[in-house]
């Protein structure tokens, strides 16, 4: 087994950062988006010391408008696609901006309402585009599509969903369900203006978040990006590479991704993704595997993997069940699947994994034999009175260590809903009245040993429950969460910077 010894000088390298996604940053289009919002952020994240921003998956949103339910693994959310970014380029103008909709609440996200609004932009935006015979823009345009092999698959995959009136692909025309490449050239010919115009959405996001995270990396700081392991049975993933996965005659799951029964759960969690025919994988040499994480690579600088212990062993539920009680553990590819992403990208995978939940000894090994830093979240280390390893004097340095995560309440709102004796042992451990609990806890995740420490935005700001981002379980009113400009304040970036400096994370 491959191992990396720690280096001096990486045992001296402490960073620290904020979780927000950009769907959450101000601006007056109902949503945020990668334009001047984020480039205040970012300049937030300078002032305060910081050198990590880390993102929720960045794919464009199917039902429910969750990022970890995408309809590709490769291609970006077009609903970040900045406008006032799209008026200086000049395929838009600012009458095109005049009329805005009235937003029920700027610190919502209302995403059917934004996507009718801008889908009208774009569609303009993108007949202007049609107009033109040369320039550096058409040009960067062509070079875009070239460069990527996922947007033939991905551009028609879109198209053809809006042909079917947004209908899962298994419910298409039997042709284009199923195709053959003969198949997808003729439907490629039969919407060629929706295809060009899927494409077009693609280079813009792409334009615009590689100028962000430029802006970004000339500031010092670093992106983490987060990948779900499993992908959602309604996308292009799957309709493209169908033997990649577990899947009948018709395209639907054989068996379906979920976690056992457990103290929280006596049905476990039914997540639904198709599943793997990991023997398939590996006989392709792990290909789609190696181009999903360079993509991932090649716009963020570390990536988080969720669910990292279902490559040791996932829990597979026949497909006809109605909860996850009747599935079984079945081994994943474990390392020879990690060995083949090295070999193809380097040994230094900057991969996070999530090992949350309930691991075992075999998942540890497996992490621990690549040096992938794991994750510790303080919120965990007080549900219990007890010794636990989420309490940081428990910390091995390479971990990063969170205050929550985009699936925990903030950390005021813990805290106020925590039983006393949750609450005592919080005050008792950070030497605190519980008055300023999420900068407590922000303190203490600076201070401890952790390679890396993040908080939520929210934490930062003192919120409450109302700004939380995601409860799981439920099936609305989550991934709406935003902030406005003035939110975002000095004073906070100040004290942030000071914080840095005190627990030598500058």
């Amino acid at each position: 087994m491959r191992t990396k010894a720690v280096s001096e000088s990486t045992l001296k390298e402490r960073l620290s950062g904020i979780l927000v996604h950009p769907t959450s940053f101000p601006s007056p289009y109902g949503i945020g988006d990668l334009g001047a919002g984020a480039r205040e952020f970012i300049d937030f994240l300078e002032q305060a010391g910081q050198h990590l921003w880390q993102v929720l998956p960045l794919g464009p949103t199917g039902f429910g408008n969750s990022p970890y339910q995408s309809y590709s693994s490769f291609a970006g959310q077009p609903l970040l696609i900045s406008p006032e970014e799209l008026v200086a380029d000049g395929l838009l103008t600012e009458e095109d901006l005049e009329d805005i909709p009235e937003w029920e609440s700027e610190l919502r996200v209302d995403f059917d309402k934004v996507a009718e609004y801008k889908e009208t932009l774009f569609r303009t935006a993108f007949s202007r585009f049609t107009e033109l015979s040369s320039g550096d823009l058409l040009k960067e345009y062509r070079s875009f599509v070239r460069k990527h092999e996922w947007l033939k698959d991905y551009s028609l995959f879109m198209a053809c969903k809006e042909f079917h009136e947004g209908a899962c692909w298994q419910e298409w025309t039997e042709e284009i369900a199923r195709p053959d490449e003969k198949a997808k050239e003729k439907w490629t010919r039969k919407l060629k203006k929706n295809v060009d115009y899927y494409r077009f959405l693609q280079f813009l996001f792409f334009r615009q978040w590689s100028a962000l995270k430029e802006y970004a990396n000339s500031k010092n700081i670093e992106i983490i990006g987060d990948i779900p392991i499993f992908v959602s049975a309604d996308s292009c993933d799957v309709w493209a590479n169908p033997e990649l996965f577990q899947l009948d005659s018709k395209g639907y799951p054989t068996s379906v991704a979920g976690v056992p029964p457990d103290y929280f759960s006596a049905t476990g969690q039914l997540w639904g993704n198709p599943l793997y025919d990991w023997k398939q994988h590996k006989k392709t040499g792990y290909e789609w595997w190696i181009s999903r994480v360079r993509s991932q690579l090649t716009i963020t600088d570390y990536l988080r993997i969720d669910h990292f212990r279902g490559f040791e062993a996932y829990w597979s539920v026949p497909a006809t069940e109605e909860t996850a009680i009747n599935g079984k553990w079945i081994k994943g590819p474990g390392a020879d699947l990690f060995h083949a992403i090295a070999d193809a990208l380097g040994e230094d995978l900057p991969i996070i994994a999530e090992d949350l939940g309930v691991i075992t000894p075999e998942v540890e090994e497996l992490r621990d034999d690549f040096q992938f830093p794991g994750m510790k979240v303080l919120q965990f280390a007080f549900d219990s009175v007890d010794e636990n390893a989420f309490l940081p004097h428990h910390y091995p340095y390479n971990c990063v260590c969170y205050s929550g995560t985009h699936d925990n309440d903030t950390t005021n709102g813990w805290y106020n809903n925590a039983n006393e004796l949750s609450r005592d042992k919080v005050r008792r451990y950070m030497s605190c009245d519980g008055n300023n609990v999420s900068w407590n806890f922000l303190a203490t995740a600076w201070a401890s040993v952790a390679r890396m420490a993040i908080v939520p935005l929210q934490d930062v700001m003192r919120m409450d429950s109302d700004a939380r981002m995601n409860t799981p379980g439920t099936a609305e009113g989550n991934w709406e969460w935003r902030y406005s400009k003035e939110q975002l304040k000095e004073e906070d970036a100040k004290n942030l910077w000071l914080t840095t400096q005190l627990y030598g994370r500058l």
